[in-house]
């Protein structure tokens, strides 16, 4: 791809996301995303052959902007299955409020736009598959809780750590972030570790 093709792909990007975090859900379609680019619809088609193509990379755009492998690595590397469990939370947890705009927008056009519903299933499977290789780590150390199977561990941390349930806690309620995180933690090891045998 060339330097000029690479300017353009970002331009597009950007434009989508900046649209996402206005918070006109309905407004961002691709003649929209084109004119906020600065270039023509036929254009934004080349870069990305669907709607749903441009949301995904949109996303991942973002996730690359706020390098989440960085983020992730603390979890990716960890020792034990508790620690990964800890990583992970944190780290999911601190990356929800930086892409919030853009999930927030998702969450408000998935049930009408299959578009966007793509997009959003897109990264929260990804999402998932960090929550299952955490509870996997627990369950290879023999530290997994015997009251869920792996399955249904996975479902549940999957849930706890949703963008809405961030929502209720920090906007809803006022949780601080730092309160947020720290409560999670121990709310997962109280739910997922096996307690020490007496």
């Amino acid at each position: 791809m060339s330097r000029t093709e690479l300017d353009t792909r970002v331009r597009i990007l950007q434009a989508a996301i900046d649209l996402l975090e206005a918070g006109d859900s309905h407004g961002v379609r691709m003649s929209d995303i084109a004119k906020r680019a600065g270039i023509s619809r036929q254009a934004v088609y080349l870069h990305f052959a669907t709607r749903a193509a441009l949301l995904i990379a949109a996303t991942r755009y973002v996730e690359d902007q706020k390098d989440t492998e960085a983020r992730l690595r603390a979890s990716r590397t960890a020792t034990s299955g508790v620690e990964r469990l800890d990583a992970y939370v944190e780290a999911w947890g601190n990356f929800i409020p930086e892409v919030h705009g853009v999930a927030r927008a998702l969450l408000a056009m998935k049930d009408t736009d299959a578009a966007a519903a793509e997009a959003w299933d897109n990264r929260m499977q990804a999402m998932r598959e960090g929550c299952a290789a955490a509870i996997a780590a627990l369950a290879r150390d023999g530290m997994l809780t015997t009251e869920y199977g792996t399955e249904q561990a996975v479902d549940l941390l999957w849930t706890l750590l949703s963008v809405r349930n961030w929502e209720q806690l920090t906007i809803d309620c006022g949780w601080p972030q730092a309160r947020y995180i720290s409560t999670l933690k121990a709310l997962a090891r109280r739910t997922f570790v096996r307690a020490p045998s007496s």
